[in-house]
């Protein structure tokens, strides 16, 4: 019994020092070998995004010339990051027109629901990841002007495609427009409407004192009462 302890005690120590040796040996081999590390982000030969896949989840965008405002991306955000808002155009009553479309890029958790149920491919995933804010307001992108909407866009059922501005270069022209350290906005996405308040409990009238209530019905007594 001793021996087989004693035999099974050094065993281990050799596996100790085989796997170590191992370890170090693949370690020990890089010392020969020319270095392959990028630097990141002057030194690369491309931009890293054209390096990504062609469908890599970034930052989301959207092309609101062909955006119909069918709020199918709205609907299928499952953390309601998306706050859209249609109104009545003023050139023309019986058509719609986007007054807030807005996307937090903060809250956002990339997993495409919001892209697949878009019927003209207006809100896309881009491959732009380079966008760090000092405030997280700042990631809040509005893609429609309340003060000016833009009309929905006519699906034409013939088409083959829908005219799209470069994937990627609506969303960096608004990082590009804003330093990463100015100062986030006071106000956020506007929140849903309130509840109506509740009516306010009728007053109640003030007791009437046991020694004036004689004089008062005294006094609301008829004339033809009195005789």
């Amino acid at each position: 019994m001793p021996n087989t302890t004693q035999r099974g005690y050094v065993g281990h120590i050799g596996d100790t020092v085989k796997s170590f040796w191992h370890g170090l040996s693949i370690t020990a081999s890089y010392l020969l070998r020319r270095p392959v590390t990028v630097q990141y982000p002057d030194r690369t030969p491309m931009p890293v995004r054209d390096m990504l896949p062609a469908r890599y989840r970034g930052f989301l965008e959207v092309d609101a010339s062909i955006c119909t405002g069918c709020q199918a991306c709205e609907r299928a955000c499952p953390i309601a990051c998306i706050a859209i808002v249609l109104e009545k155009d003023p050139a023309n009553p019986k058509l719609r027109a986007v007054s807030q479309f807005d996307i937090d890029e903060a809250k956002c958790m990339f997993c495409g629901l919001c892209v697949e149920p878009c019927p003209t491919g207006a809100i896309q995933h881009t491959r732009e990841f380079e966008g760090s804010q000092r405030h997280v307001r700042n990631l809040v992108f509005r893609w429609a002007d309340p003060m000016s909407p833009f009309p929905v866009y006519k699906v034409d059922k013939n088409a083959e495609y829908y005219p799209r501005a470069q994937l990627g270069s609506l969303v960096r022209a608004k990082f590009d427009a804003k330093p990463w350290d100015a100062r986030g906005p006071k106000f956020l996405p506007p929140a849903p409407p309130a509840p109506p308040a509740p009516k306010p409990a009728p007053v109640a009238k003030p007791a009437v004192p046991a020694a004036e209530a004689p004089a008062q019905a005294a006094a609301a007594t008829t004339p033809a009462e009195s005789k």
